[in-house]
């Protein structure tokens, strides 16, 4: 006969040590992603706020610091000089990289949401024995070098590349197309890069609803496409959120695509980004662009918290 030692059976002070380990246990878990956090987040936007205070300098780093220590900064408080933030917002220059920056990311995001819906649907509605095998090819281009895909776009887009002389053989085009170092070109090599990050949350979406509900909807006599828009598409609203924000938030900063594929001439925060740090080694003014854009960017961030925050507070 098997004996079974139920819970009242433990005595009491075993029960209230094991409750004290679990609650040990519960905030050690918590307090790792807090600890990531604080080093590899805010310790360097300390850091680089503190330089965006600090004086341009002919030196070896080239600035001059406000503060030397953590605590010397809250000591110098009403020290801190803010001429180069009001340097950024007097000269015309950055602020239109800050704009065209939104305007490219958002179109790009628009594109990519286009582009990724009917992909992840289409694979979220595949048999599931091919579902895998349909994940493992979207994913597939991580696998590759992010520097070797765009430059493998230079070969394509060229006037000599892959695509004229497909067009040209083709008999659509009789010149070859300016494609390179055109917004054209930037919008192709961002879609193509982040087009996984939109695919992987909408299909994660998409592959929980219950089709159930498409099914009674067209037997009640619902269009398909006004079925989509009252039953799919909210339904996978938090994979086009979060979607979206994969997208947009490293488009803003990119740098590598607008460089390779957009040409010199192309006005992206990044690129300025990279000239004032490189180029001018104007350290302090461009630590002040890095703290504005990662303002920017902190928005739509607390939008997508405060947005799932209200679909878990509606789903129970």
């Amino acid at each position: 006969m098997t004996d079974l030692t139920s819970a009242s059976t433990i005595p009491a002070p075993a029960r209230h040590k094991s409750g004290i380990l679990a609650a040990i246990t519960n905030r050690l878990v918590i307090l790792v992603p807090y600890l990531w956090l604080l080093v590899f987040f805010l310790v360097p936007f300390f850091i680089v706020f503190k330089i965006s205070l600090s004086e341009t300098a002919i030196a070896m780093p080239p600035y001059m610091p406000v503060v030397d220590g953590f605590f010397d900064f809250f000591s110098k408080l009403g020290d801190f000089s803010f001429d180069n933030y009001v340097f950024l917002t007097e000269d015309p220059l950055y602020y239109r990289a800050y704009l065209r920056s939104l305007e490219i990311a958002g179109i790009s995001t628009f594109l990519t949401l286009l582009i990724g819906f009917p992909i992840a649907y289409g694979m979220a509605r595949a048999p599931s024995s091919l579902r895998p095998t349909l994940l493992m090819l979207v994913i597939l281009p991580f696998w590759t070098s992010f520097l070797i895909r765009v430059y493998a776009w230079i070969g394509i887009l060229k006037p000599e590349g892959l695509l004229n002389q497909l067009l040209m053989a083709l008999n659509i085009i009789d010149t070859p197309l300016i494609i390179l170092n055109t917004d054209i070109a930037i919008y192709i090599g961002i879609v193509y890069s982040y087009l996984p990050f939109m695919v992987l949350p909408l299909y994660s979406s998409l592959e929980k609803m219950d089709y159930t509900l498409i099914e009674a909807a067209n037997d009640l006599g619902c269009p398909p496409l006004q079925a989509f828009w009252k039953i799919t598409f909210p339904l996978a609203l938090p994979g086009v959120v979060a979607g979206c924000l994969l997208v947009f938030i490293p488009a803003v900063g990119e740098f590598v695509i607008p460089d390779l594929l957009g040409g010199k001439n192309t006005l992206m925060i990044g690129k300025t980004l990279w000239n004032e740090f490189f180029a001018n080694r104007d350290w302090p003014v461009s630590s002040a662009v890095a703290i504005i854009l990662l303002m920017l960017l902190v928005v739509p961030m607390m939008f997508f918290q405060h947005f799932q925050a209200k679909s878990q507070e509606a789903g129970r």
